[in-house]
């Protein structure tokens, strides 16, 4: 890797590519978008550059902006900055080149990035910054495939894993907006094979543990914020999660009625709404979308989602003509070295008529390309809409990204410190406890590493690709690009 690296900026004021030859790669693989710098003694409110005051630059080109772009900046940066500077940005016309985010948070992160690489933790990581608009930084280290030999290129396809949970989420939630069902609806109204769920209280004999009945029903609000009594059976034991293994509630190839079945037969791990405990609360969310609306999950999903946002190469499954982009996932055996994990049943359409068969799951089973997801997420970051396109009112999705958890649950797993639940993913409620990422962050990620960080206080999103089973080294990566971005002016450290 070369330390000596420095950006080139191309086309001040305007937006520049910088890039550098990646050691993986002999084509350009590393790049930001940098803006020239704005007079201003005030410090960047986006926490991404380093604390020192800036100084009035003239630009280098006398190229003007483009109209369209110009006539945008004075109330994108208002939204950024305060006081006589936001006011005299407002009330005249863009004289200057567009303000700096400072590109050394991002030289750090790009070098991280590479060492990863380098010293074999991954094989390839991808992350991309951005605001509503614009593409603020993006860069792909290392593989896809290692024993191919192919770098990561911007339209690799990703197995999202849990990331597939906030999509299932929307989609429950454009129902709402239409009137289906109300949040505290109980859940049975709607999943009749739900009804009289019993609630585990103690260990009982051969492995069965003894109930009692639920305080109330569990509630819609419940099921979208993992405090409805289920669990996984995966993360944690206990008699009600042995069951969860016994009778392969998670049983590919399943449809949700079967699933539902099997669940009905096993009672809730704990009361509703006395504790925040993950689950397959999202294959119900994916169960209620299919009765709800009358159509299969997975339909629902790809023409109300994917195609109306233009996620084109995002799906269950990808075709023939796609598999070449698919990434491939990796595990560390017991010396370090990554061993590539089979791919092929993430190359054919789910099996089970339902949507819910195969890979065609509501809490699991979306591939898609980074900028297929951006394109999802700054629909979030958009109050629902993105690029003229709306899923969602306004009102619902600040509710999706407000805390609700029930009264008496302060928080969701010591695992997540710092971090409440809103419906269908986290919101970051103490910005120190949860790594720099700012108050009212709206996130969530997937088993392998892949993470979403929707960031209305600044109006950002960022997102990471990357495809490896060691959870605990994702979360290290997690919290490594976090303190980059968000955290002091001062290096992380190196791993």
């Amino acid at each position: 890797m070369n330390n000596g690296w420095r950006p080139r900026i191309l086309e001040p004021p305007r937006w520049g590519i910088s890039s550098h030859p990646s050691h993986r790669s002999s084509r350009p693989n590393g790049r930001y978008l940098s803006r020239q710098s704005v007079p201003s003694q005030a410090t960047s409110p986006l926490a991404l550059a380093p604390a020192v005051p800036t100084t009035w630059s003239v630009p280098m080109s006398p190229k003007p902006l483009p109209v369209s772009r110009s006539s945008r900046w004075p109330h994108r940066l208002a939204s950024h900055l305060r006081g006589p500077l936001a006011a005299l940005l407002c009330a005249a016309p863009l004289a200057f080149a567009a303000p700096a985010i400072e590109p050394a948070r991002f030289e750090r992160l790009t070098q991280q990035l590479e060492v990863e690489v380098e010293q074999g933790h991954l094989a390839g990581i991808a992350v991309l910054v951005a605001d509503r608009d614009t593409i603020l930084y993006r860069h792909n280290a290392g593989f896809a495939d290692v024993a191919a030999g192919s770098a990561l290129a911007d339209d690799s396809i990703y197995k999202l894993f849990s990331l597939t949970k906030p999509v299932t989420s929307v989609a429950l939630m454009m129902l709402y907006d239409e009137g289906k069902f109300a949040l505290d609806d109980p859940l049975e109204k709607h999943l009749p094979q739900l009804k009289g769920l019993q609630v585990a209280k103690e260990d009982g004999a051969d492995g069965k543990p003894l109930t009692e009945a639920p305080a109330h029903p569990v509630t819609v609000r419940e099921v979208l914020t993992h405090t409805g009594g289920f669990t996984y059976g995966l993360f944690s034991q206990s008699q009600v999660d042995s069951l969860y293994v016994a009778r392969k509630v998670q049983e590919p190839g399943l449809s949700y009625d079967e699933r539902l079945q099997r669940l009905a037969s096993i009672p809730l791990r704990q009361q509703p709404g006395t504790l925040w405990h993950y689950s397959v609360s999202s294959e119900i969310q994916a169960a209620l979308v299919e009765k709800l609306s009358g159509m299969r999950y997975a339909d629902f999903v790809r023409t109300r989602i994917l195609k109306p946002l233009k996620m084109n190469d995002s799906g269950f499954h990808v075709s023939a003509e796609q598999a070449p982009r698919l990434t491939t996932s990796y595990a560390s055996d017991e010396a370090g070295k990554l061993q590539p994990l089979p791919k092929q049943q993430y190359l054919s359409a789910p099996a089970n008529a339902s949507g819910g068969g195969g890979f065609a799951d509501g809490s699991g089973g979306l591939l898609a390309p980074i900028d297929d997801y951006l394109k999802f997420a700054r629909m979030l970051l958009g109050d629902g809409e993105t690029d003229g396109v709306r899923l969602l009112k306004a009102d619902t999705v600040r509710l999706m990204r407000s805390n609700q958890l029930p009264e008496g649950v302060a928080a969701i797993s010591a695992f997540y410190p710092g971090n409440q639940f809103g419906l269908g993913a986290a919101v970051v409620s103490d910005s120190a406890a949860a790594g720099h990422l700012p108050q009212g962050t709206y996130w969530w990620w997937g088993v392998q590493g892949p993470w979403m960080w929707v960031d209305p206080q600044n109006g950002l999103v960022t997102l990471g690709m990357l495809q490896h089973t060691d959870y605990m080294q994702s979360r290290r990566i997690h919290g490594m690009v976090s303190a980059t971005l968000y955290g002091p002016d001062q290096p992380a450290s190196q791993p």
